[in-house]
């Protein structure tokens, strides 16, 4: 991994001022501009999967595979350009776009009403204007179909089944549809043709949008994040039953974040089988992301050498495997799958992580992170801090993630002690000139800070955009459903950075950092 430094911004966070109120694949290149200034190499984004029906956490997806249409820029198709763009629009239309765009948080219920309004409208004209007379355009979206087909076929008429059932899980189907009978799956293939064909329309949209955006990112590197598991109503189980329990759910142990564990609702894998099939799903897992992305964040990584069931019927949790042996066995061959496309991976090996993950990590060359508040000598008497200068190079420094608190909330919550024992580490004394840093003010705090993540030996530093500004707006609260969750909006339309005093002058202190310590590529 060479020397650099990453900025986490949740995709859904940075509309522009011509997105329709939630950021947009088109809205990559602006922000990308601004990274590339500042000497970013690396965005991270959180997962773009489609989200289920109702939901709006990146992590509850109805396909593994499939680019969520929310994140669509709508302006930039074509057919709807063809009919108009927005001033084609009612005035109601209009205005609820504007409503959209003003507002604080993403409404996702709105934006999602709004978009798909406009996509069936574009499909409409694509269909009648392209694909009836057989247009260049028309072969092009065949090719696309025909290429993709080996996820795209079943998602699809995953889509247009769901839709016809008015959106109930596909548990709820019909005996024959739920059952994959293939003289049902036929019927359905014929029946509801155009609606499988508009599902992957947005596909071939959405996925023609981020190969412009990828090409358009000033060689930023795209990092993306491979979401633990799916929704239990999702295409993937629909298509792959055997290899879920849907009677066992997936979660977490107790931990920091939840006294009494994490049951995160969806169904349990089934190693056995899943390695009886040759790991088809997670390669396929792997190369879709791969397509997607220059590198990604391998989600609640330990899950993967062992995952915690949570049995329905109330009996004890558990964890699959159920032996170290074989959870070594089981992670290393994932991870080994995760880069068999070539992809860079990092691993979110936060919380309960028994030290055996982090030794094979070590021994694959895979990086770990290492969160400034969390990285401490916990078996010294004291546990003081860890200095970043101490840091494994083959790792991944940070402030935080999307799940903690900003950093300056933690500062300003942090015990004394704490706040003393930090101050005291070699590399922050240097940097302070020998101030303290319970005496400086929290801008100086919050440099402070974040210089001494650039000045760590870890290969890569990766800081959530909040940090780096100070600002305390969270992104997610851990085991919680609320509508604060994941609708978080920068303060400006991200292709307005330029014009925001506060945003140059991050920029150009982010640079100056990457510059003085070896991280500007």
């Amino acid at each position: 991994m060479i020397r650099s430094a990453g900025l986490l911004v949740p995709l859904f966070s940075c509309p522009s001022t011509t997105s329709w109120g939630i950021g947009d694949i088109g809205d990559i290149a602006p922000l990308a501009r601004w990274l590339a200034g500042a000497g970013i190499r690396v965005l991270q984004l959180l997962p773009i999967n489609e989200m289920a029906p109702g939901e709006h956490s990146p992590y509850s997806a109805i396909s593994a595979m499939a680019i969520d249409p929310i994140y669509i820029r709508v302006p930039a198709i074509p057919e709807f350009v063809a009919l108009g763009g927005e001033a084609g629009l009612s005035d109601d239309g209009r205005a609820l776009i504007e409503q959209a765009r003003r507002s604080r948080r993403v409404e996702y219920a709105a934006v999602r009403q709004l978009k798909y309004a406009a996509l069936r409208a574009s499909f409409d004209r694509f269909h009648a204007a392209e694909w009836t007379p057989d247009t260049d355009r028309a072969r092009a979206f065949r090719a696309f179909a025909a290429d993709q087909a080996w996820w795209l076929d079943d998602y699809s008429v995953f889509r247009a089944v769901h839709a016809r059932e008015g959106e109930r899980a596909w548990q709820h189907w019909p005996d024959a549809l739920r059952a994959r009978d293939p003289d049902a799956l036929d019927r359905a293939r014929i029946d509801l043709a155009h609606e499988v064909r508009f599902y992957q329309y947005l596909q071939w949209i959405a996925m023609t949008q981020w190969r412009e955006a990828r090409r358009d990112a000033r060689g930023i590197r795209l990092y993306g994040d491979l979401a633990f598991m799916v929704d239990g109503d999702s295409a993937d189980v629909w298509a792959r039953q055997v290899e879920f329990s849907l009677d066992v759910t997936v979660g977490a142990p107790p931990d920091a974040f939840s006294a009494t564990g994490q049951d995160w609702g969806m169904p349990l894998y089934r190693w056995d089988e899943i390695e009886r099939s040759g790991f088809e799903w997670p390669r396929a897992r792997a190369r879709r992301t791969a397509d997607l992305y220059d590198g990604y964040r391998v989600d609640h990584l330990v899950g993967f050498y062992r995952t915690y069931g949570n049995p329905k019927d109330g009996r004890s949790p558990f964890f699959t495997p159920s032996d170290e042996a074989s959870q070594i066995a089981l992670g290393e061959r994932m991870l080994g799958i995760f880069r068999e496309p070539g992809s860079e991976i990092i691993a979110e090996d936060l919380g309960i992580v028994p030290d055996f993950v982090r030794e094979s990590l070590a021994r694959l060359g895979v990086p770990g992170f290492r969160v400034l508040r969390w990285e401490r000598r916990w078996h010294e008497p004291g546990q003081p801090f860890r200095d970043p200068l101490d840091y494994p190079a083959l790792s991944v420094a940070t402030s935080g993630t999307h799940d903690t608190d900003p950093m300056m909330v933690w500062w300003d919550q942090a015990a004394p002690d704490e706040r003393e024992q930090l101050g005291g580490l070699a590399t922050i004394q240097r940097l302070l000139n020998g101030e303290a840093l319970v005496h400086v003010p929290p801008d100086r705090v919050r440099d402070v800070l974040l210089e001494a993540l650039y000045a760590s030996t870890s290969d890569l530093v990766l800081v959530p955009i909040q940090d780096v500004f100070g600002w305390l707006d969270r992104i997610n609260v851990p085991a919680t459903v609320n509508d604060h969750n994941w609708t978080y909006r920068l303060p400006w339309p991200v292709d307005r950075f330029d014009d925001e005093p506060e945003a140059r002058e991050r920029q150009q202190r982010l640079r100056e950092w990457a510059e003085r310590y070896g991280r500007l590529v």
